[in-house]
């Protein structure tokens, strides 16, 4: 039985924040209901077969899944586990915002199934996160994390964001300091990314604020590893750490070019060697068909190698050869080798018996790559 994602996209939020490009409506809360509505219409539709995809995880991202009513949540997540089959240990994650959570959205929660939260915090700085839009305050989300431990919550995550406005290195020890005093299960740790026509660029372009050099950001990233790796936990993605057992397999999955169905509005898929997604606007989703989709890209086999070694470098632990193998048939070292080549010159990557991965410099350019052009 083949394995699956479920990806459902929640696109509204009580506050657009400041650095936030995401298709995300602060705006529009008049349209949930209706909203609700042709998303379960949508995944009621979907054609995945239960003898022959087992779904390993589902993830509710947005936008804000937490600032809308919890009922919509657990009749969404009833709907999916009444319409396909669900692996008996899947993890379910939900993205919450500290500042639109309480004890009843907790429990209803927790009591439909989802057993893993993921909290976007970004800093225990108030001026911080001020500056950045958030509406919420470190002891909001203390208050939250709280709450989720009381109702039973054992696999948390926590993000934070690097290299944001007047951000200093003293301020990342902080946070690090107070967040690993929580021992969540996960932390996940961005750079920030300054995208175009979002509040935070037009204040940067005014000179109303200033980032920190791109030197001091890549101390305060490796600060972040010696730190997380000296508590305990390990490693594993370019922007991700995890206490042993609770990776997050909805990263990894991305990460290993496994496949997922997306459910909402601009969600995206890859399903049958094809990457597509949803329409983005909501009277186009509210007449959903099979032909609202958009296809982006129909992959071949070299299409489908050359994105393997792209994503796989993510991972700490790179790409390992007798998967690629496996995956197919041939030898990554022979059909990159000139490549391979140059990126060991130049101290890019490494390769030992069975891995291909990323050096600490390696680490840093795909840092920066990503900040400047995802």
């Amino acid at each position: 039985m083949k394995e699956l994602g479920i990806y459902v996209h929640i696109p509204f939020c009580k506050k657009r924040c400041y650095y936030c490009d995401f298709l995300s409506f602060s705006d529009a809360t008049y349209l949930i209901e209706n909203y609700i509505k042709a998303l379960k219409q949508e995944i009621d539709k979907a054609e995945i077969s239960k003898d022959e995809y087992i779904i390993k995880t589902i993830y509710f991202g947005g936008g804000t899944p937490s600032f809308i009513d919890s009922k919509y949540i657990v009749e969404i997540l009833e709907l999916i586990k009444k319409k396909f089959n669900i692996l008996k240990n899947a993890e379910i994650t939900i993205e919450v915002n500290p500042g639109t959570i309480n004890e009843q959205k907790l429990k209803d929660y927790f009591n439909v199934g989802i057993n893993r939260l993921s909290f976007g915090l970004q800093s225990t700085n108030d001026e911080l996160l001020n500056l950045i839009g958030r509406i919420h305050n470190y002891d909001m989300f203390l208050d939250g994390y709280n709450l989720a431990r009381c109702v039973g919550f054992k696999n948390i995550n926590v993000d934070l964001i690097i290299g944001l406005p007047v951000q200093t290195i003293g301020d990342v020890e902080i946070d690090l300091k107070s967040i690993i005093k929580l021992n969540p299960e996960h932390i996940s740790v961005y750079s920030l990314i300054v995208e175009e026509g979002t509040k935070i660029e037009e204040k940067l372009n005014k000179k109303e604020l200033y980032l920190p050099s791109e030197e001091i950001e890549r101390k305060m990233y490796w600060k972040v590893k010696e730190k997380l790796e000296k508590y305990g936990y390990i490693y594993y993605e370019i922007s991700n750490f995890a206490k042993p057992g609770y990776e997050s397999k909805h990263n990894m999955a991305c990460w290993s070019q496994e496949e997922y169905i997306g459910f909402g509005l601009g969600a995206h898929s890859y399903f049958n060697n094809l990457r597509y997604s949803n329409v983005a606007d909501f009277d186009e989703y509210f007449n959903w068909s099979e032909n609202s989709k958009i296809i982006h890209e129909r992959q071949e086999k070299k299409d489908k190698m050359n994105e393997y070694m792209l994503l796989g470098l993510r991972k700490i632990d790179g790409v390992r050869i007798s998967e690629f193998k496996n995956k197919f048939v041939d030898n990554p070292l022979y059909l990159y080798r000139e490549t391979l080549s140059k990126l060991v010159t130049q101290n890019l990557i490494e390769v030992d018996e069975d891995n291909i991965r990323l050096t600490q410099k390696g680490i840093d350019l795909a840092n920066l790559v990503w900040r400047e052009f995802v």
